[in-house]
C-alpha cells in the first residue's frame, strides 16, 4: 500500500513530526495518530505532547482554514471541531498545516505529514515515538523571551545559584532550619529544578499521558 494513497475503507495513521517554530536548539515531537482523530483530538494530543496546560486559546490552519475549539468571549470557529476527522482533509505525504496556541506568546507549531501507515491493530494510538526537549515555561513571552532565558538559566547558572542556595545547608544547626531554609526558597529552586531540565524529553511519560487522557479514550490513573 502506498503511503500517501491508503485504501479508502482502511483504517490509516498519520506520522506527524511537530516543531516548534522560531527555537533554536529544535523542539519537537514525531507522533502517530489515526485519520480517525478529531481536531479537537488533535489539540488535546499536541497539548500532552508538549506538556502545555490548556489554558490559553488556540487554532490549526488546514489547507487556508481556521479550526478550533471555541473558547466564552473569543471568536467561534464554523465547524464543531469535535466532529471533524483528520481524514476529511484527504492530507498527503509532505503537507503542511500550523497548530498556534497561546496567542499572547505565540507559540506556532509546524505540522508536516512524513508518513500515512495502515493502522497496526496491536498499537495503541495516539503514540509518541520521538521528540527532543521540554516545551518552554507557559507564559514566558514568546519564543524570543524562551531564548534570551535561556541564556539567563544556562546550565552553568543554574548550577552555581543551586549551589548557593544549598550550601547554608551543610552548615544549618537542626531539621527546623532546613525546612525553613527549603521553604524560603522552595519557589526559585523548582524554577532553578526546571530550567536544569529543559533539554530533556521523558518519552515514557508523554506517552502514559497520551494513554490515560480521558479525552484521548484513556481511563486516568
Amino acid at each position: 500500500m502506498a503511503e500517501d494513497a491508503p485504501h479508502a475503507s482502511s483504517p490509516a495513521v498519520y506520522q506527524l513530526r511537530v516543531v516548534l517554530a522560531g527555537i533554536s536548539p529544535l523542539i519537537w515531537r514525531r507522533l502517530l495518530v489515526s485519520d480517525q482523530t478529531s481536531i479537537a483530538g488533535l489539540h488535546a494530543v499536541l497539548q500532552v505532547a508538549f506538556r502545555w496546560s490548556d489554558e490559553h486559546l488556540h487554532r490549526f490552519t488546514i489547507h487556508g482554514v481556521e479550526h478550533g475549539l471555541g473558547r466564552p468571549g473569543a471568536a467561534g470557529f464554523t465547524r464543531d471541531a469535535r466532529r471533524i476527522r483528520l481524514a476529511e482533509f484527504g492530507l498527503r505525504v509532505g503537507e503542511r498545516f500550523v497548530y498556534e496556541y497561546d496567542f499572547h506568546d505565540a507559540w506556532r507549531h509546524d505540522i508536516r505529514v512524513e508518513k500515512i501507515l495502515p493502522a497496526d491493530p496491536g498499537r495503541q494510538y495516539p503514540v509518541c515515538i520521538a521528540g527532543a526537549r521540554a516545551a518552554p515555561p507557559e507564559d514566558c513571552g514568546g519564543p524570543a523571551a524562551f531564548l534570551a532565558l535561556r541564556q539567563t538559566y544556562s546550565a552553568y547558572a543554574v548550577a552555581a545559584r543551586m549551589a548557593e542556595l544549598l550550601a547554608p545547608l551543610l552548615e544549618a544547626d537542626g531539621d527546623d532550619l532546613v525546612g525553613e531554609h527549603l521553604a524560603d526558597h522552595r519557589e526559585e529552586l523548582a524554577t532553578l529544578l526546571a530550567w536544569s531540565r529543559i533539554d530533556s524529553f521523558d518519552r515514557a511519560a508523554v506517552n502514559h499521558a497520551l494513554h490515560t487522557h480521558p479525552a484521548l479514550g484513556g481511563s486516568p490513573p
